[in-house]
């Protein structure tokens, strides 16, 4: 499965953004999904993830109640809407399918990896 994320952008802090990674290939209801952020100078940290049928989801405690992550398998689609935007999430984003069905906050069970969208957000 290749993975292409798009939607990043410059948002004035508390405004919204979605996000979305599009899947090539035919497999992509087996894997549970996840999205990562990484900072400049920071460690690539969980930021949400979902289960392969997407009934579960899983967030990182510093985004939940504000982010919403959702896939559509019929549009090999994983998308992250982003509310409430604060300063500190900006990031370069990353989408990653799991070996597992997810949902998975632990990096190491991510084996494929899109190139990143950048979020910027301004106070």
């Amino acid at each position: 499965v290749q993975l292409q994320a798009s939607g990043g952008g410059l948002v004035q802090a508390g405004g919204s953004l979605r996000i979305t990674c599009a899947a090539s290939g035919r497999t992509f209801s087996r894997y549970g999904m996840g999205w990562f952020r990484q900072a400049p100078g920071k460690e690539r940290e969980f930021v949400a993830a979902i289960s392969l049928s997407g009934a579960r989801t899983l967030y990182a405690d510093s985004v939940k109640g504000r982010f919403t992550i959702s896939r559509d398998n019929a549009k090999n689609t994983v998308y992250l809407q982003m509310n409430s935007l604060k300063p500190e999430d900006t990031a370069v984003y990353y989408c990653a399918t799991d070996r597992y069905s997810g949902p998975n906050p632990t990096l190491n069970s991510y084996d494929n990896w899109g190139q990143g969208t950048q979020v910027t957000v301004s106070s």
